[in-house]
């Protein structure tokens, strides 16, 4: 991915935001770090890891993305894409604040026939604290509706190699049909065991609210990240 051109990253179209942009500011990934520091030696965490939309079902024309800022210091951030043209973006760049987390709105502005089974890139670009880090996501539009597992098996074939959608586990669906109870409550409980350590603060940081024996690493960050990614897919499925 680091050899992408640069040209084809274009800032999203920013609907209904209130924050400020600079329309002049340059295009290029590069130039929206600045000299604050090296690229890509912030983790980033953003979830989901991909976004669906179904041509047949509206209320998945608008995804949401979250953004995560487990550091001690505010991040700032911008939105781009390889495709900008077919995506509206709610707050496509502004600043969340330290242990903070703050939701991104897109919208699916095509969902045409022509377009099924096509598969753009988002990028979120971000800096703060003298570093930047980026994170990218695949964004893809399917025909009929979600759970249509016959369409979606022959899109899946026929579109490029990424990454796998994790399948439900077995048992997670009872023979009625319904959700086995238990099994969700403890996908939640994961979840939220997740969500606090992403918001704990690293072990070389200081802070007088947690104790140092509660500090966590950045590869303890990027575990709980990942997991609670997969179980964000399962919670969408």
């Amino acid at each position: 991915m680091k050899n992408q051109d640069q040209s084809s990253w274009v800032r999203t179209q920013d609907k209904g935001s209130t924050r400020s942009r600079d329309r002049d500011a340059p295009k290029s990934p590069a130039a929206l770090v600045g000299p604050t520091g090296p690229r890509d030696n912030l983790p980033v965490f953003l979830f989901p890891t991909e976004l669906l939309f179904f041509s047949q079902q509206s209320s998945s024309h608008r995804r949401v993305l979250t953004f995560y800022n487990p550091y001690s210091f505010p991040l700032r951030f911008k939105m781009l894409c390889t495709a900008p043209s077919l995506y509206t973006v709610v707050d496509a760049e502004g600043s969340v604040r330290a242990r903070s987390c703050v939701d991104i709105v897109v919208r699916h502005q095509d969902v045409s026939s022509r377009n099924w089974g096509r598969r753009d890139r988002f990028r979120l670009e971000v800096w703060g604290g003298g570093q930047g880090g980026s994170r990218e996501i695949w964004a893809e539009l399917r025909g009929g509706q979600e759970g249509d597992r016959s369409q979606g098996t022959h899109q899946r074939r026929a579109a490029s190699p990424r990454r796998s959608v994790p399948a439900l586990p077995e048992g997670y669906w009872n023979h009625d049909g319904g959700r086995n109870a238990s099994l969700f409550a403890l996908y939640v409980v994961i979840s939220l065991v997740c969500l606090a350590f992403l918001m704990l603060p690293l072990h070389n940081e200081s802070s007088t609210l947690v104790p140092t024996v509660m500090h966590v690493t950045v590869m303890q960050k990027l575990v709980c990240a990942y997991v609670l990614g997969l179980l964000t897919m399962v919670f969408l499925r």
